[in-house]
This record gives C-alpha cells, sequence and structure tokens, in this order.
C-alpha cells in the first residue's frame, strides 16, 4: 500500500512539473472602447503568435481592458493569480499601462508596456517599454519645426500622462530651439468636440499646431482646426501611426507631418536600413491575415514584445522553471540585457539604466499624402 501511495505522490509531481514548464505570457489592452484602435492590431498580432518559445509550449492569454485603468487591474491580478503567468503585457494607453505598473512591481512580474509609459524612479524595476520614448519622438518633430523655420507652435494633447509627458519633452526641446509655444489645450480621449480648444488655437495665431493623441481620437483636433478654416502646418504625435487614423481624418489630415516606427513604411527604407527585414516579414504576415495596408504601429509593439519574450526565454530557462517567482525573476534579468536585437521598429538594447533600449534608429518622419504615408527626406 505505501508503494502504490508513493508512485500516486511521485505521478502527481511529475505531472506537476510538467505543467510548470509551460510559459504562459498574460496580455491586457484595449481591443474595445476609446482606443479601440490601438488594441484590435495589439490582439491580431498575438494570435498570429507561435506555440513554443525556447522549446516549450507557451500559452497567450489575452484580455481586453478596454482602455479602462481599473480594469487593466482586473486583468493583471487575475493573470498573475488564476493564469500564474510568467510576463505581463500592456496596456494599449499610458493611463493603463501605469496601472499594470503597480502590479507588476507589487507581484515582481516583468511588465513589456505596449504605450511609452515613464515609470517613477522606483517603479522601473520590473517595467520594460516597447514603444519608442516620447523624447526619441518629439526630438524629430522639433527638428523638422526648425529645418521649416518655424517659430511659433500651438499645442494640444490628451489630459493625462500622454498628453502631460509629450508636453513637458516639447516644452524643453523648443526651448532650446527658440520655438515658442503660444498656445496649450488639453482634451480627454472620450471628447466629441474640441471646438472651444481649437478656437484658443488660432487666437494665438500659431504657424503650426501639434496634436498629441492617439488612434482615431487624434483626429478631432486636427478635423475641428480644418473645419474652422485653419492654413497653418500640422504635426501629429507618433500615437496617430496607424490607418484609421487617416480613415476618420480624411481630407483635413492630409500633409500632416509626423514621426513614425520605420516599420509603417518599410518599403520606403533604404535597403541597409536595420530593421527593413523583420518588418517585411511581419506586415507580410500581418496583412495576409488582415488584409492589404491593415498594418499598425501598434501591432508592431505587440511583435516587438513577442521578440524580446522570445529572446530573453532560453536565457531564463537556465535559471529557473516557468510558473515560479525564480523563473520571473530571471526573465526580468535576461530582458534588461537584450542587446542590439533587431525588431520591427527599432533596435534593442536593454541596460540596468535603459528599460526601453531604443535610439533614433527607431524613428523615421513621414507625411500623409493621398491617404498614405510618404518617408520625408
Amino acid at each position: 500500500m505505501k508503494i502504490r501511495k508513493l508512485a500516486l505522490l511521485l505521478s502527481t509531481l511529475c505531472a506537476t512539473g510538467v505543467a510548470l514548464a509551460d510559459i504562459t505570457v498574460g496580455v491586457s489592452l484595449s481591443a474595445t472602447g476609446p482606443a479601440a484602435s490601438l488594441g484590435i492590431p495589439e490582439k491580431n498580432t498575438f494570435a498570429l503568435l507561435p506555440s513554443t518559445l525556447g522549446g516549450e509550449k507557451v500559452k497567450w492569454v489575452v484580455l481586453d481592458d478596454a482602455a479602462d485603468s481599473s480594469n487593466s487591474v482586473k486583468n493583471a491580478r487575475k493573470l498573475i493569480s488564476e493564469d500564474k503567468i510568467d510576463v505581463l503585457v500592456g496596456s494599449s494607453t499610458v493611463p493603463t499601462s501605469l496601472a499594470l505598473v503597480e502590479v507588476a512591481n507589487e507581484t515582481k512580474t516583468p511588465q513589456l508596456a505596449l504605450a511609452p509609459v515613464v515609470p517613477a524612479p522606483d517603479k522601473r524595476a520590473w517595467v520594460f517599454v516597447m514603444p519608442q520614448s516620447n523624447a526619441v519622438m518629439a526630438s524629430a518633430i522639433v527638428e523638422h519645426m526648425q529645418a521649416s523655420g518655424i517659430k511659433a507652435i500651438g499645442f494640444i494633447g490628451y489630459n493625462d500622462p500622454f498628453g502631460e509627458g509629450y508636453y513637458k519633452e516639447i516644452l524643453a526641446l523648443t526651448e532650446k530651439a527658440g520655438i515658442k509655444i503660444v498656445a496649450n489645450e488639453r482634451y480627454n480621449r472620450t471628447d466629441t468636440s474640441v471646438t472651444a480648444q481649437a478656437l484658443k488655437l488660432m487666437s494665438a495665431n500659431p504657424e503650426a499646431v501639434l496634436i498629441v493623441g492617439s488612434g482615431t481620437p487624434a483626429a478631432l483636433p486636427q478635423t475641428t482646426l480644418f473645419d474652422r478654416g485653419y492654413k497653418g502646418r500640422i504635426y501629429q504625435s507618433h500615437g496617430a501611426g496607424n490607418r484609421d487614423f487617416i480613415r476618420v481624418g480624411g481630407k483635413s489630415v492630409e500633409g500632416t507631418v509626423l514621426p513614425v516606427g520605420p516599420m509603417l513604411v518599410h518599403e520606403q527604407l533604404p535597403d541597409n536600413h536595420p530593421v527593413k527585414k523583420v518588418a517585411g516579414e511581419y506586415v507580410s504576415t500581418y496583412e495576409a491575415a488582415h488584409g492589404p495596408d491593415s498594418r499598425s504601429t501598434f501591432g508592431g509593439h505587440a511583435y516587438d514584445a513577442y521578440l524580446v519574450i522570445a529572446r530573453a526565454v532560453p536565457e531564463a530557462l537556465k535559471k529557473a522553471k516557468p510558473g515560479t517567482p525564480e523563473f520571473r525573476a530571471a526573465m526580468r534579468d535576461a530582458i534588461e540585457n537584450v542587446k542590439e536585437l533587431v525588431a520591427t521598429n527599432g533596435v534593442y538594447s536593454m541596460s540596468a539604466s535603459d528599460h526601453g533600449g531604443l535610439d533614433f534608429r527607431a524613428r523615421v518622419m513621414v507625411r500623409i499624402e493621398g491617404g498614405n504615408w510618404k518617408m520625408v527626406k
């Protein structure tokens, strides 16, 4: 009888060991709500990913937070407590990603943010950022303004951490460049009218206006300015780098200048650009599944998160088994040591002091012409 009990116990332990060998990646993103044009291509991308990593099975558990920070926190806690995830990915917006930062640090779970968050210094250890930093992209905008001889601009951005963070970067850069911000307005992602803000911007008579939004809500200030007869140049942030923005904006967004990840225009890149091949492979796969011109910056960020995880897994497996705190810590360390990883939107080189890892190879300037993006030489 004792032998039978021992055999049963050993069988149970072995079964448990096999379960622990499965890697689980939890994802919270905004597939519905005001940020759906960001979250849908991200969700579509995760559906295309392989079922193994480093020779081990991997489960991609994807939940929708509808761009609500409280939902993103609920999702993260469910993924960690019930699904026993090894890595947390998300979310689609800065506010929802920042909400996940708290959970990632509390539970010591490595997080790959899909929005350009800037965590507080004491919250950075477990958080890695897939999109280009606001500083990298904002500097490209200001450089273009300088080259164009622009001296006075208006600013309108989200009334949230993305809008505020971008404004701080732009303010510092424009002051150094001798460019004056003559108007500073805010709006919400769910607003249906920004007429008052547009009139204030126009009354300040700026030579150009910079709009800082993301996805389809980024079009609202621009369509309003267009309808009111504003004739100056319009700049957008990299948050407007998807086809839905162009669809919603229509003729009002023609001529818009913005920085984007090179994946969006990979066909226009020179042959020696480091991301051209990887970006082309991703776009081909994505558009084969979802149709021509369905590519999106945000889907690219999701794919880059996969590439980072795939690079880190073999190193982490040398130290611990998936499903354990030790494996989560090993994944954190391995991600922090990712070097020269060519992805769709840039080349990642992480370090203890840089959990973003992207440099100027991660940006190109484009102009919207004929409903498409054209690289600005």
